[in-house]
């Protein structure tokens, strides 16, 4: 399976996203807002596909399979590939707070640490539905690394689309994400202004 190895300090500065959208606390010493030559439409469009990308950890291939899954749905397909992308289930671990990174997130599923309504899942693409109650194994949820990111995510703010219960870590899909719930600036017609060309 191709990985993506990037820096991520490097290529959050370079797409000119915070660091905090994909989990990471960290801060570059250098100056945020490099003069740079004015961008063409063609420059724009690309790189808020590979800022897209990026945040959700995707190569090519599969970002490309959702944007032609997006087209066939009904309504603005912009707003339909976000939908497909924020409804993963590696991404709905981390909007969850049960990992600090989607990177870890995926990490977590690909090691069959999580429980679909009581099924062991081992597919970070695994698209939720609402309804979908989603919880840990017993051995993941007694292990030190666990509490240790609960007990730093706690405080994390869950979207309104997810429902979790901090209790007995429990979260559940009460709705299918809307364009407002992404947390990170991003215009998505100009991805489907790229693809459409």
């Amino acid at each position: 399976m191709a990985k993506n190895m990037q820096p991520i300090l490097k290529r959050c500065r370079t797409l000119g996203i915070s660091p905090s959208v994909m989990g990471i606390d960290k801060s570059s010493n250098r100056n945020p807002n490099p003069m740079r030559r004015k961008q063409s439409e063609y420059g724009r469009q690309l790189t808020e596909k590979q800022k897209v990308k990026f945040v959700y950890g995707m190569l090519e291939k599969q970002f490309r399979k959702y944007y032609e899954i997006a087209t066939k749905m009904q309504g603005a397909a912009g707003d339909n590939l976000l939908q497909l992308l924020e409804s993963r289930l590696d991404n709905v671990i981390f909007r969850l707070g049960l990992a600090n990174t989607r990177r870890e997130s995926r990490q977590i599923v690909n090691h069959g640490h999580v429980l679909v309504n009581g099924k062991r899942l081992d597919i970070p693409s695994y698209r939720v539905k609402v309804g979908d109650v989603i919880t840990l194994t017993e051995k993941t949820l007694s292990s030190d690394r666990m509490k240790a990111i609960i007990e730093t995510n706690s405080s994390r703010v869950v979207p309104k689309w997810l429902d979790m219960d901090k209790n007995t870590v429990t979260g559940k899909v009460i709705a299918m994400p809307q364009r407002d719930d992404i947390d990170f600036e991003v215009e998505e017609h100009l991805i489907v202004e790229l693809y459409s060309k």
